[in-house]
This record gives structure tokens, C-alpha cells and sequence, in this order.
């Protein structure tokens, strides 16, 4: 989990793991495409960025805590020079936020080396680390993507994909990776799905990514997504695929549709902005306010909001105006910023606001903290009253797939009901939406998410100490 605790975070959304983007492309510059798909994949990841870059001979790999601009210069990417690469963005949810943890992971074995990055949760981490560290092995980092590592590292001969089919199979969570060697480039993804994985071509050259957008930005065309169980493995002779792991029931992450993915994006030929836009719609109908104006939370509360304002014929005003070059530090906030509070990062319009009855939309709500500031902020400039609507259910249990919300202390749904939460944000009225609405807003079967934080209905077996008996006694605790 992150290491700022929750009630000294500017932010309160769930949070996405990371971002991995790859390319074997012998004729281009390779780390400097990858700098951009990284930039494109900013929004999954702020706490580290790393690129690893091979010739075919040796491999080079920078990487360090920040943003990809802070990261990374023109001396170090003319440093990075060879014919395939992979790069990451990280957010940490499994090992703290230190150097060692960030991606991607290098590891030399006897007939090589390979770099990892990988986006996602292992839920069985915990018990491949002691068996790894039992039978001799030394572990430099606390995250789940280095017990990968190793574990390929340690069972490769002069062939990897035996390595990794072996290794595949021991895995339980969430995971899409990216593997690189001196002469491939290998990507694998989880049976059941859950984190999104994109294969692009760039002229005759491949590409993979976890968003369209990244493929998008780099001028790559979108072929399709790599497979639940599958293995994509990309040489000098093409792309070779192999269906390692039967697929288990499809099961990506609404929030990939809710919030984390960009609205840029699409998945399963879906665009986000406009899923986005019918769910505001649907929250409309579902959930009307008497008001006189509908902003957004931006930046991503704002395709709800107009699809609010469209269905409810309450006009859409901008309220709030962000402040787009905060990012994410690692300062901590002292006195004086938690006194500033959430003007930092969202200041209002009062000329805009002032006597008005507003309804503010956003897409979700973890901890509380700062939509009850944000409520308070419109207040003080003037707003008549404010009526919080959600465009997505109640969080209510915990994520061990990537999400920073494993714990169910932190879901202010899971431990009040809907009026308590009304009054602690200090709102007139709080609504979400439905889970029956989201889905018609998606317009993709339901059979094909993970709805777990939504539901309980964990598609990935959980460890026995994971147990859904003892998420509801941890429940009934707080």
C-alpha cells in the first residue's frame, strides 16, 4: 500500500497498481518511444518510472522515484540505446515506496538476463517469497513483481519460455507482464484478465501496452488484446502466441471502465469517455436533483458530469478549476498544506457557484476525506446547496488485485450507510449509481467483470487467510 497515510492524502480515489508498455522495434529508437507510452500512461502510476533497454549483447536499465519528465532527460535516453525495450509507471500497493520496489526488475541467470515489469497483485506473493528465500534465494525488493522475476531467473535454461510457462502456472492474482530479454520480447497476462494488456503495430514492428492510448500517442494501430492465459513472445522472426493457462472466467476490473483507465482508451471496443458519459446519464435518471448547475470533479468526474447534465437538462458549468501541475509529490504534507487543504489542487468559482444549488458528480469514493472537503470548499464560496452524486456503487469491500483499498477499514461505504455518509461530506444529498445501471451505462455483459469491491464476489480464489468469512468479520470489527 501507499506509504502517505489516507488522512494525508490530497486524494481520495482508489488506486491503480502501475503501467508497462514494450516495443521490439530493431530500426527505431526505442527507449524514446517508450518514454512517450509512458507519458501516455502517467495517470496509473506517479510514485517511480523506469525503462530498460537491450542491443541484443547487454542490457541497460534506469530507473527512479517521480514522473517520467523527472526521471528521464536526453542524456539518459541517449544512454538508452538497442532494439527492444519495456518501461513502467508505479503506484505501490504490494512493498513500500522506495527505490529497490521500482520497475523495471533486472536479474541475470546462467544464460543471460532478463528485465520485468508488471502490472497488478499476487495474492499467493507472500508464500512464493518464503519458499524462494527457504531454498536459498536473496530478494532485494518487497514487491510481488521481483518474486516473478526470480522465479523465471531461477527456473530458465537456455530457453526461457519453459521458464515462464512453469512459472505461469504457480501464479495466482492479477497480473500483466512484460518480460525482456537479450533477443525477445515476451508479454503474459492472468487467466481471468483482470489488467488490461494491448498488442499494437507500428509499421512491421510490435508493440504492447496496458492502455490504447499509449499506442495511440506513438502512432502504433491496435491488433488486439494479448489473451487471458496467453503468452505473446516477439523475436527477429515475429510474433509466436501460445495459450499457456486456460482462461478461467473473464474478469477485468470495472474501475479499469470507472476511473483508472484514460477516457482515450478503449477496452473491449469500448471507449471510455463515452461509457463515462452514459453513466451520468443513467445516474440522471436514477438519481434527480433539484439544482441549478451540474459540475464535475475534474478531470474525471467531468464525462459524468456532462452526461448528468444532459439527461437531466440542468446545465453543465465548470465549478471547480484544477490544478493541473501539482502531480503527486513525495513530500509529505506538513501543517501548513493540510491547513490549505484540498485549494491546492481544486480551487472554486465563486462567481459561478454563488447562491446556487449545485450538483457536483464524480466517479467514486474511497475514504471520504476529500469529497467532504470539496463539499466544504463550495460551501464557503457561496454554492446554496450540494448534492453529491456518484457514477459508480458503493466500495464496500476490499481489492487484492491491484487496488490500494485492501483493507476495509478504509471504505467509509463499508462502514456507514448511505445517509451517514451523507452527513459526514456535509452534502444536502448523496446518491450512487447502481450496479444494474453502470452495467447498462458499459453496455458489456456483466459476466466479464471483476465487481469484487462492488459485490464480494472475488473471481480469483483468495488465500485461506484471505478468506471472504474473515473479510466479514474484519467488517463487523470497525
Amino acid at each position: 500500500m501507499k506509504s502517505v497515510p489516507p488522512n494525508e492524502s490530497f486524494d481520495d480515489k482508489p488506486e491503480e497498481a502501475c503501467g508497462v508498455f514494450g516495443i521490439y522495434a530493431p530500426d527505431m529508437d526505442v527507449s524514446r518511444i517508450t518514454y512517450f507510452g509512458l507519458h501516455a500512461l502517467q495517470h496509473r502510476g506517479q510514485e517511480s518510472a523506469g525503462i530498460a533497454v537491450t542491443d541484443g549483447q547487454s542490457s541497460l536499465v534506469v530507473k527512479d522515484m517521480g514522473l517520467v519528465p523527472q526521471v528521464f532527460d536526453e542524456s539518459k535516453l541517449l544512454t538508452l540505446q538497442g532494439d527492444i525495450a519495456i518501461g513502467h509507471v508505479r503506484y505501490s500497493t504490494t512493498g513500500s515506496t522506495r527505490w529497490e520496489n521500482a520497475q523495471p526488475i533486472y536479474k541475470s541467470y546462467q544464460h543471460g538476463t532478463l528485465s520485468l515489469v508488471h502490472n497488478g497483485n499476487l495474492i499467493n506473493a507472500g508464500k512464493l517469497r518464503e519458499e524462494l528465500i527457504n531454498s536459498g534465494h536473496k530478494l532485494r525488493s518487497t514487491s510481488d513483481t521481483e518474486v516473478v522475476a526470480e522465479l523465471i531467473a531461477g527456473l530458465s535454461n537456455s530457453h526461457m519460455e519453459p521458464a515462464i510457462r512453469k512459472t505461469m502456472k504457480m501464479l495466482e492474482g492479477a497480473y500483466s507482464i512484460l518480460i525482456m530479454t537479450e533477443d525477445r520480447l515476451v508479454a503474459i497476462r492472468d487467466p481471468y484478465g483482470v489488467r488490461p494488456l494491448s498488442l499494437g503495430k507500428l509499421g512491421d514492428n510490435w508493440v504492447i501496452a496496458s492502455e490504447t492510448c499509449a499506442l495511440d500517442i506513438v502512432g502504433a494501430v491496435f491488433e488486439r488484446d494479448v489473451a487471458p492465459g496467453e503468452m505473446v513472445v516477439i523475436t527477429k522472426d515475429g510474433l509466436s502466441s501460445e495459450q499457456v493457462v486456460p482462461p478461467k472466467k473473464e474478469s477485468i476490473c470495472i474501475f479499469e471502465f470507472i476511473y483508472f483507465a484514460r477516457p482515450d482508451s478503449y477496452i473491449y471496443g469500448c471507449n471510455l469517455y463515452q461509457a463515462r458519459k452514459r453513466m451520468g446519464k443513467e445516474l440522471a435518471k436514477e438519481s434527480p436533483a433539484r439544482a441549478d448547475l451540474v459540475i464535475g470533479l475534474p478531470d474525471s468526474g467531468t464525462p459524468a458530469a456532462i452526461g448528468y447534465a444532459e439527461e437531466s437538462g440542468i446545465p453543465f458549468s465548470e465549478g471547480l478549476i484544477k490544478n493541473r501541475y501539482i502531480g503527486r509529490t513525495f513530500i509529505h504534507p506538513n501543517q501548513t498544506l493540510r491547513e490549505v487543504g484540498i485549494r491546492l489542487k481544486l480551487n472554486p468559482l465563486p462567481e459561478v457557484i454563488a447562491g446556487k444549488r449545485l450538483v457536483i458528480v464524480d466517479d467514486s469514493i474511497v475514504r471520504g476525506n476529500t469529497s467532504r472537503q470539496i463539499v466544504a470548499v463550495l460551501k464557503e464560496a457561496g454554492a446554496k446547496e450540494v448534492h453529491v452524486r456518484i457514477s459508480s456503487p458503493p466500495i464496500i469491500y476490499p481489492c487484492y488485485y491491484g487496488i490500494d483499498t485492501d483493507n476495509v477499514a478504509q471504505l467509509i461505504a463499508a462502514n456507514k450507510t448511505i445517509d451517514e455518509v451523507k452527513r459526514f461530506l456535509g452534502a444536502d444529498s448523496l446518491a450512487y449509481l447502481s450496479l444494474d445501471g453502470l452495467i447498462t451505462a458499459i453496455k458489456i455483459s456483466k459476466e466479464k467483470f471483476c465487481l469484487a469491491c462492488l459485490n464480494g464476489k472475488y473471481p480469483i480464489p483468495l488465500a485461506k487467510d484471505l478468506s471472504i468469512s474473515k473479510l466479514m468479520l474484519e467488517k463487523e470489527k470497525v
